[in-house]
């Protein structure tokens, strides 16, 4: 769930879609700064906070320059120690979508403690102990590592990372933080193509391998639902811990395909596979590589609760969730903008492996009736 991937057109899309958004004045307008904010889900928050009236200022390694707007306020600098350029500032609010490691967030909170009213940390769901049971929610454990000096972030640290960092920023700042955990984050500038791979192999037609069974449900957030989330937080001085995602069983794996058929028009031949099958051939278990079949997790398999994570907290103070047909046409056409080399997704089953996974599926079919 590494959101530091930036990819350039996602960040001028975004950005570039505020010089025709209308401008809806916040009560009070806030002074708001982002750690990062070039990579996928920073871009929407920036264009969220200005289409209210908000001003921005970014602090990055200045690497992915925003060209479309000339009225957000960059200040380069690095987490690892380069933080001149923070301070003696004030801000009314801080967003960090950038840290990774306890010892760059508590750099950062420990300079903002007295110039920041409010912070806004982004973790992940990750940063619970597992994701075992349907329901999770706020106050369930978090992750710990055997070694809390690790910097390396990897799949197996990342979220006792993120369970650090947060605890770094609840102490700066107690009663005046937010801590964000979204599920997969989905819709235009997704780097991981983690979403994007299901409507856009629909889009292509024929005869498409789905795993499990249609009711198996699924979760996400679609970025702009989650920069409205932050929006909020930031307006309202929302504190405390949320899961960012949505209604569990709200939208079934069916349901994104069918859908996705229907607004493609490609009349695409889904063949749902079991998860006999799918842990066969590695495609879900300790084997596998949890890139083939991105989003759909198995409901009998040790990750089942990560698509039944209860937002309702969230939900209460604000949280709505736009319309699923919107965020597939929007990535669709998202995705149609993107360089030819972009085009290639970065997860989901090759054209190759899934003419091959059908050809053994049908096998064990006919085998099965012989």
């Amino acid at each position: 769930m590494n959101r530091r991937n930036a990819i350039e057109l996602s960040l001028g899309a975004a950005v570039s879609a505020l010089s025709g958004a209308p401008v809806v004045a916040s009560a009070k307008p806030a002074r708001v700064l982002i750690l990062g904010g070039t990579g996928f889900i920073g871009p929407h928050f920036v264009a969220a906070l200005t289409a209210h009236g908000h001003s921005v200022t970014l602090f990055n390694r200045g690497r992915s320059p925003l060209r479309a707007a000339s009225n957000i306020e960059q200040l380069v600098g690095d987490r690892n120690g380069q933080v001149a350029a923070l301070k003696g500032r004030d801000w009314d609010a801080v967003i960090d979508d950038s840290g990774y490691t306890p010892r760059e967030v508590r750099l950062t909170a420990t300079l903002l403690e007295s110039h920041v009213a409010h912070y806004i940390f982004i973790s992940s769901i990750s940063a619970y102990a597992d994701l075992k049971s349907p329901g999770i929610d706020e106050n369930y454990p978090l992750a710990k590592l055997k070694d809390p000096t690790v910097e390396a972030v990897t799949a197996d640290t990342y979220g006792g990372l993120k369970a650090l960092c947060e605890s770094v920023v609840e102490h700066s700042y107690p009663r005046r933080c937010a801590i964000i955990r979204p599920t997969f984050i989905a819709g235009p500038g997704d780097p991981t193509d983690r979403f994007t791979y299901w409507p856009v192999r629909v889009s292509r037609g024929g005869e498409m391998l789905a795993p499990g069974a249609p009711r198996d449900p699924i979760q996400f957030i679609d970025v702009r639902d989650l920069a409205d989330f932050v929006r909020a937080c930031v307006e309202r001085g929302i504190s405390g811990r949320y899961n960012v995602c949505t209604e569990p069983r709200a939208i079934t794996m069916g349901m994104l395909l069918d859908l996705s058929n229907r607004i493609t028009g490609a009349d695409t031949e889904i063949t749902w596979a079991g998860t006999r099958f799918l842990e066969a051939q590695r495609l879900i278990g300790p084997d596998s590589t949890g890139r083939e079949l991105p989003i759909w997790v198995s409901p009998t398999g040790d990750d089942a609760g990560a698509a039944l994570v209860s937002c309702a907290r969230a939900v209460a103070k604000g949280l709505r969730f736009r319309p699923l047909e919107q965020t597939i046409t929007d990535t669709l056409a998202w995705q149609r903008q993107r360089t030819v080399a972009e085009q290639t997704l970065r997860a989901g089953l090759t054209p190759q492996r899934e003419v091959e996974l059908l050809r053994l599926l049908h096998q064990a079919a006919r085998r099965k009736l012989s």
